[in-house]
């Protein structure tokens, strides 16, 4: 989140995304994950934490993975986490939220913060995450789309980072 002096104060509608999006992330546990390979899109059910600043989402996958293999050849990566309970409600009262932003290793000295993290969202993947085939990534966030009612998007973006259509 923005910090420092007035001219990176939030104002009231950014700070009301921003409890929106901290909201939903934290009521759901798994997000759909989508990479590419050669032009052909590929969706995976993850395990997520996020960081409290909202800069990073925080996935780990085998390294035998399509999804980990795809990363590796193209970084840029959405997912979609969402409330919907498959009944006819969804259509006035589900809220989806679709991340942007690049995939990346977690380097060694920064490992542990990041595992605490995950961790601490879901405790039964410890022995996972403990296995040398598996690779605990980051996505750096540019982007949030926030949709509820199917029609109202509220955007939000993170400072400094560049929107991943850009280029």
């Amino acid at each position: 989140m923005p910090a420092g002096g007035p001219e990176n104060q939030m104002t009231t509608g950014e700070q009301e995304v921003v409890d929106k999006i901290h909201a939903l992330l934290g009521s759901q546990r798994l997000a759909v994950l989508s990479t590419q390979r050669d032009g052909q899109p590929y969706s995976s059910l993850m395990a997520f934490a996020f960081t409290a600043d909202l800069k990073n989402i925080v996935i780990a996958t085998s390294k035998s993975t399509r999804k980990h293999q795809n990363i590796l050849q193209e970084s840029r990566v959405s997912l979609l986490v969402d409330n919907r309970s498959n009944g006819d409600d969804d259509f006035s009262a589900a809220t989806a939220l679709t991340v942007l932003g690049k995939a990346q290793r977690i380097e060694e000295a920064e490992r542990p913060a990041y595992e605490k993290l995950y961790l601490g969202r879901h405790p039964s993947l410890e022995s996972f995450l403990a296995s040398p085939s598996t690779a605990l990534l980051r996505v750096r966030v540019s982007q949030y789309l926030l949709v509820s009612r199917f029609q109202s998007v509220m955007e939000y973006h993170i400072q400094g980072e560049v929107d991943p259509l850009s280029y």
